[in-house]
């Protein structure tokens, strides 16, 4: 199996590579720096692509779907983080944010939907959150941005069952990873204040294992006890 995975080069999307390559896949990566993944596994590529450029986007998006045209598998990872009241963010902070953790993913699929239709087979996965599933307060651009990535995959998932192809959205509650280094909040320390990005990981390559004609529509994962710390920003 061929999966492209976008934010691939630290969190859930590095745990997602590692884990199909541990299982004989192969993975191609796209995030903007791989620096801090070093990989000489002959069976993973990387793609230094920023994804929240989208006016360069498709012309990147046009080279890997012809460097690519017959991937099985796609986990719509990329993603950031900003939370605050809304009056607080830039209109610029606003595009920003929206453009990477949604707008990104519809060109992504876009991009690759007529090959695997062509093909009769393929599977997006989506990377939700709970904030797809309950408004918060400070939490207005990541929830409408994750909000709008569920109705995409709920559209999309009727849209191209008869060609084939199976979608899954996958919602992780708070998960331990480099999400948080740049916000002032964190999960509790206890193991089950927080999922790990490796926990995530083993539930996609699940669905995406699952035997053809059987598709897991939408996963939801938490910590037993969800506890959040408060002032907790990491410094560099």
């Amino acid at each position: 199996m061929r999966v492209l995975v976008t934010g691939a080069s630290s969190g859930i999307g590095r745990a997602v590579c590692e884990r199909l390559l541990a299982d004989g896949h192969s993975a191609i990566g796209i995030a903007r720096d791989f620096g801090k993944f070093p990989c000489d596994d002959r069976r993973f590529e990387a793609h230094e692509i920023d994804l929240a450029d989208l006016d360069r986007l498709p012309t990147h998006l046009q080279n890997l779907v012809a460097t690519y045209p017959a991937l099985d598998a796609f986990v719509l990872n990329a993603g950031t983080g900003r939370f605050g009241t809304l009056e607080q963010f830039s209109y610029e902070q606003i595009r920003a944010l929206i453009d990477l953790n949604f707008t990104s993913h519809v060109f992504v699929a876009r991009a690759f939907l007529s090959s695997l239709k062509k093909a009769g087979r393929g599977h997006l996965v989506f990377m939700g959150s709970e904030a797809a599933l309950t408004g918060t307060a400070q939490g207005s651009l990541y929830c409408a941005a994750k909000f709008a990535l569920r109705g995409l995959a709920q559209a999309l998932r009727a849209e191209c069952a008869r060609a084939g192809i199976r979608v899954t959205l996958v919602n992780p509650g708070m998960v331990q990873s480099p999400f948080f280094d740049e916000l002032d909040f964190q999960p509790g320390p206890e193991p089950d204040n927080y999922i790990l990005p490796e926990d995530v990981a083993e539930v996609i390559v699940q669905a995406l294992t699952t035997r053809d004609g059987t598709v897991l529509d939408e996963i939801n994962l938490s910590p037993q006890k969800k506890v959040i710390e408060f002032g907790t920003r990491k410094k560099k």
